[in-house]
């Protein structure tokens, strides 16, 4: 079975939930079916004997918008795609692309939805005009798609929700997923004193972009009033605007002017100082208004560390509330709900100690990487019979 896997992010230049997918996802189903992989970025020699092959926009359209990049790219993509016998596209970035090898190839294309344009309003500030185009092309991608992936049940109403025309039949939830032979407890400690953390001091932890959807404006206000003892570690990187990037900075800030320990990493850290960092953190924290699934809450889980996340998509489908750590709902009083489930978890390091052991078990049972490549190979295959 020949498979072209469509993606912006591709190591080395992973930056979301989306790239980690892809990434682990490839690496599992490069042993079930023939398998290359359609990305951004500049070719480097490594590509060839993994299938990998990189694409970036058109030079004609240097400091055109970003959708209209993102469309050049998903013309050579297509192009690049003649012989395969089923695509499968991730994110809006390369949906696209998936969408013209179907109708010039003839051939099936699945669709794995990470997020949804419509439930992304705030992408207008990034994109401008371009959310238009991005929405225009995940709608007509989705619609006519041979199968849609959900990344988790509550993913999965979603897309039913926002594209009524849609077969449900033609919707499948395979979640997300761990390597939890990877993502594991770190005992070092150089990482942490390195960035200046004090490793005897307990601290919570988020790591993600400065983006709307993950809420990171409405943490930096909550951990104003939390426990003093603990330091603030906000491993946050990659904003989506000027405008979110200067309102975290003033954020930021104020609250450093409130209290001592606050620790902002403005860079996106390789694996391996992110697993430590997670490894010994009090409590990690998912501040996300809106959240498919959240690979990173098993990334903490998988390192025994407890969650404080929100009520939010499919994170209530892998964070289990009072058993792997706590949910906050979002709603008026969720900035006073984030407090208050830190301030729960800091004030128990035994509590946190069993949910954190609870999290790393979960993570290990339900999320292998494996397993989700298994499921999904045999999608390909249903999919091609009914062809």
């Amino acid at each position: 079975m020949r498979v072209g896997l469509l993606t912006r992010e591709y190591p080395p230049d992973v930056y979301g939930g989306a790239g980690v997918h892809v990434e682990f996802l490839a690496r599992e189903l490069r042993s079930l079916v023939d398998l290359d992989v359609h990305c951004w970025g500049e070719a480097s020699r490594a590509d060839g004997a993994d299938n990998v092959v990189r694409h970036r926009p058109w030079a004609a359209l240097d400091g055109a918008n970003d959708a209209l990049r993102t469309f050049s790219v998903d013309l050579a993509m297509a192009a690049a795609l003649e012989g395969r016998e089923l695509v499968h596209s991730h994110t809006w970035y390369a949906n696209l692309a998936g969408h013209l090898a179907k109708m010039q190839y003839g051939i099936p294309h699945v669709v794995t939805a990470h997020s949804l344009e419509p439930l992304r309003p705030w992408k207008a500030e990034q994109l401008g005009g371009g959310y238009a185009l991005s929405s225009w092309a995940e709608r007509g991608a989705v619609e006519a798609a041979d199968a849609v992936i959900a990344v988790s049940g509550a993913m999965r109403q979603d897309i039913l929700d926002c594209y009524p025309a849609l077969d449900p039949a033609r919707v499948h939830v395979v979640h997300n997923g761990i390597d939890t032979r990877l993502y594991r407890p770190d005992p070092g400690t150089d990482v942490l004193k390195r960035t200046g953390i004090d490793p005897d001091r307990p601290y919570v932890l988020f790591v993600g972009r400065i983006t709307r959807q993950k809420g990171v404006p409405h943490l930096l206000r909550a951990v104003r009033d939390i426990d003093p003892a603990a330091q603030v570690v906000l491993c946050a990187g990659a904003p989506d605007t000027p405008e979110i990037d200067r309102e975290f900075r003033d954020l930021h800030e104020e609250l450093s002017r409130v209290r001592d320990g606050v620790h902002w990493i403005p860079r996106m850290l390789p694996r391996a100082e992110v697993i430590q960092l997670l490894t010994h953190a009090a409590v990690f924290v998912c501040p996300s208004v809106y959240e498919p699934l959240g690979i990173v809450n098993l990334e903490a889980m998988a390192c025994g560390t407890p969650v404080v996340a929100s009520r939010v998509g499919g994170i209530p489908e892998v964070v289990e509330d009072g058993g792997t750590g706590l949910l906050v709902p979002v709603d008026d009083g969720f900035e006073a709900g984030l407090a208050h489930a830190l301030d729960t978890v800091l004030a128990d390091p035994a509590g946190a100690r069993t949910m954190g052991e609870a999290g790393r078990a979960r993570a290990v049972e339900e999320f292998g990487w494996d397993a989700i490549a298994r499921r999904t190979a045999a999608l390909y295959t249903k999919i091609l019979e009914q062809a």
